[in-house]
Formats: C-alpha cells, structure tokens, sequence
C-alpha cells in the first residue's frame, strides 16, 4: 500500500483520545517495516473489501493477502506449504464444514493442535464462522481437558489426531474434526479432506470471533482469557506500537518455534499474518532443527521462548554453528523471565538481535527490551511499549515512590475483557494487574517477581526472580527455580531447585556461597537441590507447584 494511499489515516491517528501515536509517526513506522508499498489497484480494492467483508479478524487478513499476493507462501510445516490464497479458499470450505456440524456465530470451538498450516487453516475457518476461537494446550491432561471444554462450553473442536483417543475419554459427544494426521493422509473428519473441494463464498456472521486464551496454569486451574478483535483504529494503534518496539519486516519469514496456543505464539501468527509474512511451523521444538529451519529459508525472524534459547546454547558446538543464521535480524521472546546471562549469551554467539517483549494473557505487551537494553541493563524488562500506561502501587494502591518496588497495572490499546468464567483480574481503572512486582528506573522496567510468589523468611520479603538471576550468574548452572517451604523458625525459607551444564562439578555448599557472596544472608537458600531437568510446562514456564 502507497504513502499517498495511507496519508489519510494520519487524520485519526492524532485525532480522539484513542489516538496514541502521531499519523506521521505511525507512516514512518510502517514504511520502515515495509508495509507502505506500491500495490497494483485492483488489488488494493481487493485488500479493502476483505477488511470490510471480515472485520480485523484472521479471515480478514488471509483474504487480504490473498487479494494482494495470491501466490505468496503463507505457512511452511514438515509436509509442505500453502499459499495466501490456500488458506482463504480452504478456510472457507472447512467454514461450511463446521457450520454442517452445527457450529454457528456465538459459539466456541477449541482448537487444539501443535503447530502446521492445518492450525493455521482451522482458525481462519473459526473466524469466518464467527465463532470463538478457544486455544487449548497441548499439554494437558485428560481431567484437564474436560474440564475446560466443559466450562468455556465448546460446541466443537479441531484436534490433531494425536489428542482422538483423549477426547473420546473426556468429551466423547463434542463434534470433533481432525488437523494433523500421523500419517499425512486425509480421512473424511479431516482438516484436509474437508477444507479440499471448491465452496461458495462463506457469507460474513455479523460479529467477529473472540481469541479466548487459557491462562497458564502454573498456579491452578486455566481459565480462558477473552480479547476480541481490536476495532480499525485500535489494530493500527496496536500494530504500530509494536513494531515500533520490534523491527519485524513485512513479507518476511519468521520461524515460529513458540507455540501458536499460547499468547506469544498467538501474537506472532497474528503479526505475521498482518504483515503478510510466510511463517515456517514445526509441531515439536528441536533445538538444531529451529537453526535449519532459519538457515535452509533464510529466515530473518526467529519467535521462541526463553528456555528454547537455552537448548540452543545447550547443543555442542559442532551442532550450534555450522546452520547459516546470518539472514536473523530479530530473535523475538517472550513468556516466561529471561534471564540475564542466557541474554548475554545468545548475543554474544547470534549477534544483538535479541528482542524480549514483557507481558502477559491478561494486559498483552507491556514494555519491551532490545538489544542496547540488555547490554546495558541486564535483566531490565525494558522501555515501555509507545501507548502503553503502567502504574506500581503499594498493598493500599497508592503510587510508590520512583524507583521503589510495587504491584504492576498496566493497560494498552488491547483491551481483556476479563475470564470468561466471570471472574477478572484486580484492576485500577482502565487498568489490569499483571500479577508481577517490580520497579521503574531512569525509564526502564524492571520486574522482580510474581506477587504470589513473594517469600517472608524470618520477615524480610524476598522474591524467587532476584536468587534465581544470581544462580543463573554461576558457570555451572544451567537452569534455576527457587520455591518457599514452611520453615518453624523463619516461617517460610527458601530451596532453590538447580540444573547442572553437562559437565559441572559445583556442589549444593558451592552454590549457597556464591549466592551469599552477592545477596544478604536471608536470601541464600536454605538447601539446593540438584535436578537433571526442572519441571516446564509447553511454554516453558517452571510449574513450582510440582517442586
């Protein structure tokens, strides 16, 4: 799309009270991704009547695609690729398919697959449906499973085959269609049988689908968290903000190891799609596979979460460096802490390409740490995203001073509109709890931990994220987690739970005197335990509950 034909959005961007970013501004921004382009006009009167047929959702944005560049590759996986154009057309017959299942606009569908084009197919079909598209785990267990179908009330799900056996155990009457098939071939129920033959233009539903993410569950029950389509000028806002923060390029390729579930995944799939990038999927993180995958597709994006980086770091060298990751420009991440040294680390070895956006399922980007950011600050959360407010208050809700520590509330143009169980988050205003603690200073945030993480021990406070950085600063650690247990003279003390690098020889007495060389003695754990692995959920966050 030209810069005369964006010129006047410049308008309502100033204008209003939603309007966050300068129109000129939000140009410049967009031109630099590569967004503002020439675009042939029957085609951009293609682009323009997707958006009015489909709203802001996916439909709308494959569609678009289509009309701008039919032919381009929209989603690689281990069995092959599709086209923009594919994923409209075959999104619109399995939208038929569905709708002969009974599914209607209002609805939910839960989606639960692993990563691959017929993911990407499956929720475009929901979106042109109008139904609610409810991404679940891939990690659950069966009473899990019912349960939340259950209570976010599915009408149907899209599953791979890998999960049937599960759901004929859990929700044996939901009507069910198939993704992936184990052996690449396309039964009748299947996303590839039925997304096939040629069908009539879908008619639009009269309401746009709802992204209904379920909360990690590292504390207790999921609960699925509701975000509808932002409106036109919210998307944009959105949109803007975020890639003033990333440089993400339009028409790219990301490879996207996360997993498309979970928000961060979510969030890159929908970006892509905006920004008509081909996005290359494999269904199982595979640590030399995610280097091959960029090296072998020239990939200059790579969206994962911590604990991937890690693996990477991980393999031998002969495995890590041979892999051409020249074309990277970013190394997207977010969903659980980073931490200071793996970011230095991976820089070190991968060049400063390194990306690390804070948020959560709830109050979605809040601030974002490039580069520059994590050289200069490590373990800074970083600035925080243009449009987005934050507030850090103490137990009363009172501001706390510059550079003190507080609860964090933050709120952006992406509105959650709270658990679909009925239940919300604390709230200040127009403003959401992140559940984290953590201070401003000279610009930069800085998160500390959880709030229902904090530890009183012998009644100081102390939050898991400080101790863990500091093991992380040991050569021989390679992953951390410190849980409080009851303790009668303190109350609560602190065992740090401790993955070796192959090879290290460290001892538990080692450990506790290199965290009491930096940290007050009320920090240094109690007992360190060693483990071959600590416990991770598909995301990649620690379940503590498990230690």
């Amino acid at each position: 799309m030209s810069a005369r034909r964006l010129a006047p959005l410049a308008a309502p961007l100033r204008d209003g009270a939603a309007a966050l970013l300068d129109g000129a501004a939000a140009l410049k921004v967009l031109a630099r991704t590569g967004l503002v382009s020439p675009v042939r006009p029957d085609r951009l009167v293609g682009m323009a009547l997707s958006f009015s047929r489909w709203g802001t959702s996916p439909a709308a944005a494959y569609a678009a695609g289509a009309a701008r560049d039919p032919g381009r590759l929209a989603a690689i996986d281990e069995r092959g690729s599709v086209t923009y154009a594919d994923v409209d057309r075959r999104s619109t017959a399995l939208a038929h398919a569905l709708a002969e299942r009974g599914v209607s606009a209002g609805d939910a569908v839960a989606l639960l697959a692993r990563n691959s084009a017929q993911f990407v197919i499956a929720m475009v079909a929901i979106s042109k449906v109008g139904a609610d598209i409810l991404y679940v785990n891939t990690g659950f267990a069966g009473p899990q499973l019912g349960d939340v179908l259950a209570s976010e009330k599915a009408a149907a799900i899209v599953a791979d085959e890998e999960f049937v056996k599960l759901l004929q155990e859990v929700a044996p009457q939901l009507p069910r269609v198939v993704a992936w098939v184990e052996d690449g071939s396309a039964p009748e129920d299947s996303v590839a049988a039925l997304s096939a033959p040629e069908a009539l233009p879908f008619p639009p539903p009269g309401r746009e689908s709802r992204h209904v993410i379920l909360t990690s569950g590292t504390t207790g029950r999921p609960k699925g968290a509701a975000r509808s389509a932002p409106g036109a000028l919210a998307g944009m806002l959105e949109l803007v903000a975020v890639l003033e923060a990333i440089p993400y390029r339009a028409r790219g390729v990301t490879v996207l190891a996360a997993p498309a579930f979970h928000a961060w995944g979510l969030a890159n799939l929908s970006l892509g799609m905006m920004l008509q990038s081909t996005l290359v999927l494999s269904r199982r993180f595979d640590p030399a596979g995610a280097l091959e995958l960029v090296s072998k597709h020239r990939a200059d994006t790579l969206v994962a979460v911590p604990v991937m980086l890690q693996r990477i770091l991980d393999l031998p060298e002969g495995e890590r460096h041979p892999p051409d990751t020249s074309s990277l420009r970013v190394v997207a991440l977010s969903g659980s802490a980073l931490a200071p040294t793996l970011a230095t680390r991976f820089m070190d070895d991968f060049g400063d390409v390194l990306y690390s956006l804070y948020g959560s399922t709830e109050v979605s980007y809040v601030s974002v740490a490039g580069p520059r950011d994590l050289r200069e600050s490590p373990g800074t959360a970083g600035k925080l995203v243009r449009g987005v407010t934050v507030r850090l208050v103490d137990d009363e809700d009172n501001d706390v001073e510059p550079g003190s520590t507080g609860r964090i509330f933050a709120g952006s143009p992406s509105t959650f509109e709270g658990y679909t169980s009925g239940e919300d988050k604390d709230r200040l205003g127009a403003l959401t709890s992140t559940g984290d603690v953590g201070r401003l200073d000279d610009g930069q945030l800085f998160v500390e931990g959880r709030d229902d993480d904090m530890i009183v021990s012998g009644g100081e406070n102390v939050f898991p994220a400080e101790v863990e950085d500091c093991l992380h600063q040991h050569s021989d650690v390679a992953d951390a987690a410190v849980v409080g247990v009851d303790d009668e003279r303190f109350g609560q003390a602190l065992v740090a739970h401790v993955v070796l690098r192959d090879g290290a020889s460290a001892t538990a007495d080692d450990l506790r005197a290199h965290v009491k060389k930096a940290l007050a003695n009320y920090k240094v754990p109690r007992e360190i335990v060693l483990h071959d692995e600590l416990p991770r959920n598909e995301t990649g966050k620690v379940l503590k509950r498990e230690l």
